[in-house]
């Protein structure tokens, strides 16, 4: 059927009713006219006066009821009745230090009975002289306006309670809240605005005690400078709490509210003062009155007053900004996390107080870990370039045309200025290299230059990047979160964004083998050349995939998996997905703890698929947990302003591996420290965990993605488990070469600085140094010993297993990236074989003696 018939029926229905509203309109008028027919001069007054009110009744009633929508929606009777304004929520770490706020107005509110009574005295005696004697409109001050008004000296009128119906509802600027259709004529929304202001406020005054009035609007009102709320004046004018406000601060204060930045003590200090004076004046002029309800007029004399007068204004100014506090990557998560486990909790507006997992003084010591490493980095990667040309490089080390360009066509800069010049390229590249004054990000505070738009961004992109998370892998609970160098400089967090894992996929090919049955001493596998055929997404064909070693050669031996985890051997580990099948691989890293999608490929073995640095790590941490897996925890608890517990974590705990697993799992991941030719043997140095040897198990793994665009180390303990991710902002710009680009050299020192200094730490030491516990029945040395089998070369092959090559085209030698034993070494009968023994035995001694370089592996 159409639409048409019932459209033209509904318009048809809406004239009928306005037509029969119009009709009886006519007919009252003419009704009320034959009322004054024959009726005495003050009956025809009276009709005049009981009509006027009867009107003014059915207006008020009209616009309150938003009669046929004609006058824009009105606060609820429930809203009017639990007034409720948008509150800063407070960030607590689980060491109890606040460690920032959420907010979009800057307000906490207090009790009446924290604010001093100067500042209500003052308010009182300057904005609302009468506040105690009316109820919501003072009439007395109306027509004292409407006098002054046509003497040509307009003032308001207004009494607190309006103020505060205007400031808490925002019936002026407010969407939600509007003036309709009638508002459209030229002098009516006022008319209607104040209304709406009037009404409420005889409703607040009927609901609510006059101190809750007072306090209401002290907890609402905006003094400039960020600050809502007498809490958070107090304390960004004078650093202080409402309640030691003296009567010249609170004079201040009460100033502003007529102007808040022409009155405002930083910005017009002069101008603040006399304001202040006149506030003065006022507490001094209705002393008596205000000495009768309470107890004693803040100035009593006209020496106290003009002492006061004299006094300069005295400022402790800091504005509160939301940089403000630790751990900014942190919070931000955090906001995230509350939206997807409490969706109806606003942490910028609804007063909570978060209580998380995070604790301060590890936060510290992680921060400072991160400055140091990432400092040594960069200075290594600025020098690996200085005199190469620019390093955003493809995967054949050619020069990325438009690089710098297309990253420019996407800042806010470029995109004003194109709209400002639409037809005018020239004049747009024009200001985009036109210097000015930048503030530059540097490891020692940053400096200020004259630099153009497309040169700070040359400069900006070439800086590289981290994430650096902790986790305690018992509960979940989140104790340290690093999202990058610095904030304020690139807001994007790296713990949360997609990069590939490269080796450190590993974990899951061989966690899903031990759950098949396979044990670490298994060496079914060989370390030899292997062709497949596989489906190639971008360019939708099968092609052919040979996996290769990073320095293109096999060792043709079968191998233990513990040392083929151990040494990262590719072969081996794309091998061991096959025969496991790389579905079970998948399973078991969502059942670990993967959200990511990953895809059904032989690559993944090498970690092909993008993943974040939370969620491995939290997948790490199902191994160190005895196999059960707990997601992570960034929120214990949130308390709303009523003081009800509205959130309570309760994480799930689900096996993800049986218990045989899990151990085998601690075994390959400590071999990789403790085996010779380990990846991550620079963790078992002095600098970083070696001194702790016997009291602390600890394990990690090394990866490095394709072009060394994505260095990582994850490291196992019993107690805590921690990953790093090192790269640079866009792929294209890394390392040439694996020799400083790889895990163990850029991301292992940051896990190792912080465990070194978090151990030192009596207080923490205590908690964390832990070992594991006994192996499970039926576990047998033999099943996960350690047998050393050599290798040519440590791994540090890219996912999609192109041969690692130099920028001649040649493979890399071992010497080359830095390798103690060359080929022809590792070639010779025994030679090789004696030397890393050598080194083996000091690697593995538990107290004391030589320790590795940390500087000397890699993987």
């Amino acid at each position: 059927m159409s639409d048409k018939p019932q459209h033209k029926g509904f318009l048809k229905r809406f004239f009928s009713l306005f037509s029969f509203i119009g009709h009886c309109i006519c007919k009252f008028v003419c009704w009320y006219l034959r009322l004054y027919k024959g009726r005495c001069w003050w009956f025809k007054i009276l009709i005049f006066f009981v009509s006027l009110i009867v009107s003014l009744f059915l207006y008020v009633v009209a616009v309150m009821f938003n009669f046929l929508w004609l006058f824009g929606k009105s606060p609820s009777a429930h809203d009017i009745m639990h007034p409720k304004n948008p509150e800063a929520s407070v960030i607590y770490s689980a060491d109890g230090k606040v460690i920032g706020k959420f907010f979009d107005e800057n307000r906490q509110s207090v009790s009446y009975k924290d604010i001093n009574s100067t500042f209500f005295q003052a308010l009182i005696s300057t904005e609302d002289e009468r506040f105690y004697e009316h109820s919501g409109i003072d009439f007395k001050g109306l027509i004292g306006a409407a006098k002054d008004a046509v003497g040509g000296h307009a003032r308001g009128a207004s009494t607190i309670s309006q103020q505060l119906v205007k400031n808490m509802f925002r019936i002026r600027t407010s969407t939600e809240y509007g003036t309709g259709l009638v508002g459209k004529i030229p002098g009516m929304r006022i008319l209607i605005m104040k209304t709406k202001e009037m009404v409420i406020a005889v409703q607040l005054e009927m609901s609510n005690e006059k101190d809750s009035i007072l306090t209401m609007y002290a907890n609402t009102v905006d003094f400039g400078s960020n600050a809502f709320g007498i809490k958070t004046a107090a304390k960004t004018y004078f650093n202080k709490t409402p309640a030691e406000l003296r009567v010249e601060e609170a004079a201040v204060l009460v100033g502003l509210l007529k102007a808040t930045s022409t009155y405002n003590p930083r910005i017009n200090p002069q101008q603040s003062q006399r304001r202040r004076n006149v506030v003065l004046d006022n507490i001094y002029n209705h002393r008596h009155d205000l000495a009768k309800k309470f107890g004693k007029a803040a100035i009593e004399t006209r020496e106290q007053l003009d002492s006061l007068k004299k006094l300069p204004i005295e400022l402790n100014f800091n504005v509160e900004t939301a940089y403000d506090g630790q751990a900014l990557y942190f919070r931000q998560a955090v906001a995230d996390y509350i939206k997807e486990n409490s969706p109806n909790l606003d942490p910028y507006t609804d007063g909570l107080k978060i209580y998380t997992t995070l604790d301060s003084r590890m936060q510290r010591y992680a921060e400072a870990a991160v400055v140091e490493q990432m400092k040594k980095v960069q200075d290594s990667f600025d020098a690996h370039w200085r005199g190469l040309g620019e390093p955003w490089r493809d995967e054949s080390g050619q020069l990325i045309p438009d690089f710098i360009e297309k990253i420019a066509r996407e800042t806010d800069v470029y995109k004003k200025l194109k709209a400002r010049f639409p037809d005018a390229p020239d004049s747009v590249d024009y200001y985009m290299n036109q210097p000015h004054e930048v503030k530059l990000f540097d490891y020692d505070g940053g400096h200020t230059e004259q630099i153009s738009t497309m040169d700070s961004i040359r400069y900006m992109v070439k800086f590289m990047h981290t994430g650096f998370v902790a986790m305690e892998p018992g509960n979940g609970h989140v104790k340290v979160y690093v999202g990058d160098v610095d904030f304020k400089t690139w807001k994007y967090d790296k713990v949360r964004s997609m990069r590939q894992p490269g080796s450190t996929f590993k974990l899951f090919v061989y966690a899903t083998a031990m759950k098949q049955g396979w044990t670490p001493s298994d060496a079914r596998l060989k370390d030899a050349y292997i062709r497949m055929e596989v489906y190639d997404g971008k360019r939708d064909t099968t092609t052919i995939w040979q996996p290769h070693n990073a320095n293109g050669r096999f060792s043709n031996a079968n191998l233990p998996l513990r040392s083929a985890f151990a040494q990262s051997v590719n072969t081996i580990a794309v091998k061991l997905g096959q025969e496991v099948g790389i579905g079970n691989v998948i399973e078991t890293a969502q059942e670990m703890g993967i959200l990511s999608p990953l895809s059904n490929t032989p690559s993944l073995a090498l970690g092909s698929s993008d993943v974040n640095l939370l969620e491995m790590v939290n997948a790490y941490a199902t191994v160190a947990n005895g196999g059960v897996h707990v997601p992570p925890v960034l929120v214990e608890k949130i308390i709303d302003r009523e003081g009800k517990v509205v959130y309570e974590a309760a994480p799930s705990r689900t096996p993800a591996l049986d218990e045989r697993a899990a151990f085998f799992m601690q075994k390959l991941l400590e071999a990789g420290v403790r085996d010779g030719g380990g990846t991550s043997q620079a963790l078992g140095s002095a600098m970083y965990m070696g001194r702790f040897n016997g009291r602390i198990d600890f394990g990690g793994k090394t990866g490095t993605s394709n072009n060394h665009s994505d260095a990582w180390f994850i490291g196992v303990t019993p107690a805590l488990v921690g990953g790093a991710w090192v790269g640079g902002e866009y792929r294209s710009i890394h390392f040439r070469s694996g020799r400083l680009g790889q895990g163990s050299r850029t991301a292992l020192p940051i896990f190792g600085l912080f465990m070194n200094k978090l151990l030192n730490d009596p207080l923490f030491a205590p908690r964390y140094l832990k070992l594991y516990g006994k192996a499970p029945q039926g576990v047998t040395p033999a099943m996960y010993g350690y047998t050393y089998v050599p290798r040519e070369e440590p791994d540090s092959l890219s996912a999609d297993s192109i041969l690692l090559l130099e920028e001649d085209g040649q493979p890399i030698e071992p010497s080359e990236a830095g390798a103690e034993i060359s080929s022809e070494q590792a070639s010779q009968s025994g030679k090789s074989r004696q030397g890393v023994t050598a080194r083996d035995k000091r690697n593995n001694r538990r107290n004391g003696g030589d320790e590795p370089n940390p500087e000397e592996y890699y993987e």
